[in-house]
């Protein structure tokens, strides 16, 4: 087969910023490693392949680059994140060190607030609250180390907890799983690495991320519909636009995409990898952005606001992004999933509501742009990001194994430390890249016009 033209390939730029999916050519051809998704796992990996001076094609169903991880300035004018926002320990996390490389500011995020009605925590209040966080993270560590089977997080919870219950649970389930406590594994929740430190991008998580793809053959608006493999022939990926062979295939499809069977693979997957697949399924988490003229709440710039919640129906308030006037109200878990549900007026009258709880009602005539995000909605997306089910902390490892060598999977979910974070599908993206890579013999050095090889 021909080898793809190099011109042939469309080159992702921006967040939301790509050339019309119509205008691109038909797909044919052969390429070393075909890469299916063009989010932190397929971009991690696709920097690796081209640095390794093997030929990849990295194929995105939507237009734009990034996958869960999008900033968007058209709705307020301002970077605002509808994915990704937390750099996660930003001292090891690769994108944090990638940062200089994108020329995109990253800075250390503050501390945590407790809100208790219409006043803040006070001292001994705000440092009881931390300890219960502490104590209940334990909890679960702990249990999980001694327990023979798996169980529910909710379960290790502190029997003395008392007020501070519904907002431990928040905290640590839907703000950090995006899922209930009872729903998460307990086992694959003990096995995360500490996410206690956090930084931001000033330009958005995704304009990083994008801005790290540039220059990669990305394909946008091609949706991969089939992916056809076996031990003797290359693997050929279909697509509405043509087909394309290759060596390999790194998926990194999210789990809600591979559990809807958008892609049909030829022979199917086997069963323990569909078992994995539906013990990884994507949780619920969105946010509600509102831009608050005159800085109506009082707060600092990227102050995090929880609240002394009585039940479910609670959030997490982000105040001042970046040192902009926008706010943005964080839902996630069952309730976060049937507000979503709801529909956008229904997410912001909650957020707008919410907020008047705690800071008045005034605070209704400060808001102005308004949106909110609903990501069980995205086509090429279905969800958050995984939190394993009970039982399910195992299938990890099972997506991190090739099959036969042809398919490889990446993503957060195909990270037991780092799952549910960009750093984590980054990093799951380059070990894929890697296994591939190590069959290979090296590549070819480069040649000059002369014929000779480059030395050096």
């Amino acid at each position: 087969m021909p080898r793809l033209s190099r011109r042939a390939l469309l080159i992702g730029s921006a967040s939301y910023a790509a050339s019309p999916a119509l205008s691109a050519p038909a797909l044919s051809g052969y390429t070393d490693v075909v890469v299916v998704g063009a989010g932190a796992a397929g971009i991690a990996a696709g920097r690796r392949i081209a640095a390794a001076g093997r030929r990849c094609v990295i194929l995105e169903a939507t237009d734009r680059l990034g996958g869960r991880c999008v900033t968007e300035t058209q709705t307020f004018g301002v970077p605002f994140d509808r994915g990704a926002h937390w750099i996660h320990m930003p001292d090891i996390n690769p994108l944090a060190k990638l940062a200089r490389v994108a020329k995109v500011d990253v800075y250390p995020a503050p501390g945590q607030k407790l809100r208790i009605g219409r006043r803040f925590a006070r001292e001994g209040e705000m440092e009881n609250f931390l300890s219960a966080l502490v104590r209940t993270n334990r909890a679960i560590a702990d249990g999980a180390a001694r327990a023979k089977s798996d169980f529910s997080c909710a379960q290790a919870l502190p029997k003395d907890l008392g007020d501070l219950r519904p907002a431990v649970e928040f905290v640590l389930g839907p703000f950090g799983c995006g899922k209930d406590l009872n729903e998460v594994s307990a086992g694959d929740f003990a096995k995360s690495a500490e996410r206690d430190v956090d930084s931001f991008c000033r330009q958005g998580y995704g304009t990083l991320l994008s801005r790290l793809g540039e220059g990669l053959p990305v394909q946008l608006g091609t949706p991969v519909t089939a992916i056809q493999f076996s031990s003797r022939n290359p693997v050929e990926v279909e697509t509405a636009r043509g087909h394309i062979g290759a060596s390999a295939v790194i998926v990194t499809a999210s789990t809600g995409v591979l559990a809807a069977d958008k892609i049909k693979f030829d022979p199917p997957l086997p069963r323990r990898y569909l078992d994995a697949i539906a013990k990884l399924t994507l949780g619920s988490y969105d946010r509600v952005a509102l831009e608050l003229e005159g800085n109506p709440l009082g707060l600092q710039s990227d102050d995090l606001v929880f609240e002394l919640a009585a039940g479910n129906r609670t959030a997490a308030l982000l105040a001042n992004v970046s040192g902009s006037s926008l706010c943005t109200v964080e839902v996630g878990g069952r309730f976060g999933a049937g507000l979503a549900a709801q529909g956008e007026a229904a997410m912001v009258d909650f957020a707008v509501r919410w907020l008047g709880d705690l800071y008045g009602a005034d605070i209704m005539k400060s808001v102005r742009r308004k949106t909110a995000t609903n990501w069980a909605k995205e086509p090429w997306t279905l969800g958050a990001f995984s939190a394993a089910q009970v039982g399910g902390q195992p299938s990890r490892r099972i997506l991190m194994e090739s099959i036969g060598s042809r398919i490889y999977f990446a993503g957060e979910a195909a990270h037991e430390t780092l799952w549910g974070t960009v750093g984590g599908a980054w990093d799951s993206g380059e070990r894929a890249a890697d296994a591939i890579l190590r069959r290979f013999a090296p590549a070819p050095p480069a040649r000059s016009k002369k014929g000779r090889a480059r030395q050096g």
